[in-house]
């Protein structure tokens, strides 16, 4: 592994984590059968799927998994550049749920910040939670999440890479240092 690449977690590190987490949103809900996970594109969709079996596995309940894409609630396409959306997929009612959005890294906090807005125009939940594998820091927005798989203090000019296996053929979170 080169010197400016520092591995986070490993595969199985990235495991137990995932399964922490399920526990955690699980002991917090209080009942698994009013939850739904939204995965923001693309990664924070897998993982919302990865946190469902978790829990179907923990309490032997199936909690519904959506996909979310914010592209169009963005404040700050002229920075990050114009890109094809995703589809949006909500095969369910999100009203009077719990709503637990996922997505891989927070960093300023602009993309859960355009998922909040995309979300009311689906429904009106009971409430709506927010899990994270890594917190990297840096908000520019009072968003905070409400599960952390790991807080990671980083450097503004460094990079946060997860690694799912079912789109990089791998598990890992690695640092980047340029």
């Amino acid at each position: 592994m080169p010197s400016n690449i520092v591995e986070i977690l490993t595969a199985d590190e990235l495991r137990r984590t995932i399964t922490r987490l399920a526990s955690q949103i699980v002991e917090k809900s209080g009942h698994p059968s009013q939850l739904v996970l939204m995965g923001i594109y693309t990664r924070g969709v897998y993982l919302a799927e990865l946190l469902a079996r978790q829990i179907q596995a923990l309490e032997q309940v199936s909690v519904p998994v959506g996909a979310l894409d914010i592209t169009f609630y963005r404040d700050d396409l002229d920075q990050i550049g114009m890109r094809t959306p995703a589809k949006t997929e909500i095969p369910f009612d999100l009203t009077g749920k719990t709503v637990v959005l996922v997505d891989d890294v927070i960093y300023k906090g602009r993309t859960v910040r355009a998922a909040l807005n995309a979300v009311s125009e689906y429904g009106r939940p009971a409430a709506i939670w927010f899990a994270v594998l890594v917190d990297r820091g840096h908000r520019e927005l009072p968003i905070q999440p409400d599960f952390t798989g790991k807080k990671l203090p980083t450097a503004k000019e460094e990079q946060v890479k997860v690694y799912l296996q079912e789109m990089d053929g791998r598990d890992g979170v690695e640092l980047i240092r340029f």
